[in-house]
């Protein structure tokens, strides 16, 4: 019996190594295990020297499997024009790192909305779709395409391979499309929200396959289209590669360290965390307090920091290649992160809180209790969530913290219980869905 050819997937993705930041992991982590299980990636991606990405971090191209053939292509974006009219450089996701935006950049904001639909990104999927066009004129045959999002607009890619060639189709939405935190920060007219949630409700009536990260997200889109089947939909959450986290775990000894990795914003409502805190570090003044943040930190959220007193016990570091991340998380001893404080917020499952179940550590998570990150920390007994006005709860679990550091300056978990989290595991599950 002649040997089983290995499923064939076309990958389309703007982010991809050397771009950096969170968006990447997800394409970048699938490629990298899925020769393991019998399928073999072909990546469209746009060429970095004219892709605008809010950071970059080189180290990542190692981890792209040696065979793996990866295409890119020009793009057309307005970007440029942006930095030249702001002076500013690309928003990160949510504007994170604008602060309060003045006259120019709220004009911005309203052409991006308006005349960008679904967002300025689309410009490169004439680009792909001609990489793509080329590929099957030479008569190269793929078992399915991903498409993976955002920017939304690369979902448009998928739509009109379904379309022309009926190409078996999986949407990956790493986050919602119209119902995303800072949509109403793009000031849509009527219109072109209209035409927004248009793309959005075809992309997913006619993919073959909806992938999302979070089991709020799939309540979210089967609320919007409830004729659509459940089993359409897959909770394919974000993970852990266990190859990056081989090197040992090293709290520190001569400081409890609280470290927080990534974005984060006033929006994300720390600021009563911040006063227990506070509070914990004067009624314990020999457990030295450190915070450290490693990545964009808002210009408010320091003022925050600073009205708080904590100033002096807290550590800014610019973004770090990944690797270099995840050393941070190994020398703390324990790990902040937080849930944007917005509407339908209990679906915003963080991709880093699964290398922050993988560095062993304990979690304070300021967000919504009943959230699928409040759930997931539960459930890997990691921790739990403290509401964001719940100071009382903040005030007793930092007090056991401090206390039992008095202990031992080794806060790190007795128990593994998240290995269902590993990426290699989550690629056998995408694997099992790309088969016919």
């Amino acid at each position: 019996m002649p040997p089983t050819r290995p499923l064939r997937l076309l990958v389309i993705t703007y982010y991809w190594p050397p771009s950096g930041g969170a968006g990447v992991q997800r394409c970048l982590k699938f490629v990298k295990h899925l020769g393991n299980f019998g399928v073999e990636p072909t990546v469209i991606t746009v060429d970095p020297a004219q892709a605008t990405y809010p950071v970059r971090d080189q180290s990542l191209e190692a981890e792209v499997p040696a065979g793996v053939r990866v295409i890119r292509t020009a793009t057309s974006e307005p970007f440029e024009s942006y930095k030249k009219l702001t002076g500013r450089a690309v928003p990160y996701g949510g504007f994170a790192n604008e602060g309060k935006p003045g006259t120019m950049q709220k004009a911005m904001r309203f052409v991006r909305g308006n005349l960008f639909i679904p967002d300025p990104r689309r410009g490169w999927n004439r680009h792909a779709l001609a990489a793509v066009e080329k590929l099957l004129a030479a008569g190269e045959q793929f078992d399915a395409v991903l498409t993976s999002s955002p920017p939304h607009s690369t979902q448009l890619i998928g739509l009109a391979l379904k379309k022309r060639h009926g190409l078996r189709w999986l949407a990956d939405m790493r986050d919602p499309w119209t119902d995303i935190y800072y949509y109403k920060d793009l000031h849509h007219t009527p219109m072109a929200a209209w035409l927004d949630a248009r793309y959005e409700r075809r992309v997913l009536t006619q993919a073959d396959a909806v992938l999302v990260t979070s089991p709020e997200t799939k309540r979210l889109f089967l609320a919007k289209l409830p004729d659509l089947p459940s089993a359409k939909f897959h909770v394919l959450p974000n993970g852990y590669d266990e190859s990056d986290f081989q090197l040992p775990s090293q709290p520190p000894t001569d400081c409890l360290r609280i470290t927080h990795t990534g974005t984060i914003t006033e929006l994300y409502h720390i600021n009563r965390l911040l006063e227990a805190l506070a509070a914990c570090a004067a009624r314990h003044p020999d457990v030295p307090l450190r915070l450290r943040f490693v990545g964009q930190v808002s210009a408010e959220l320091r003022n925050q920091i600073e009205r708080a007193g904590l100033l002096p016990a807290t550590e800014f570091l610019d973004f770090v290649p990944h690797d270099e991340s995840v050393e941070h998380l190994l020398q703390a001893t324990a790990l902040l992160m937080a849930i944007p404080d917005v509407p339908r917020n209990f679906g915003i499952l963080p991709g880093k809180v699964f290398e922050y179940l993988a560095a062993n550590k304990p979690i304070l998570c300021v967000g919504p209790t009943g959230s699928d990150a409040d759930n997931l920390l539960q459930e890997c007994a990691a921790g739990h969530a403290l509401p964001y006005e719940d100071y009382a709860l903040m005030l007793e679990t930092l007090e056991g913290m401090f206390v039992q550091w008095r202990e031992d300056s080794n806060l790190d978990l007795p128990a593994i219980s998240h290995k269902r989290y590993a990426r290699r595991a989550l690629t056998g599950k995408l694997a099992d869905i790309i088969k016919p």
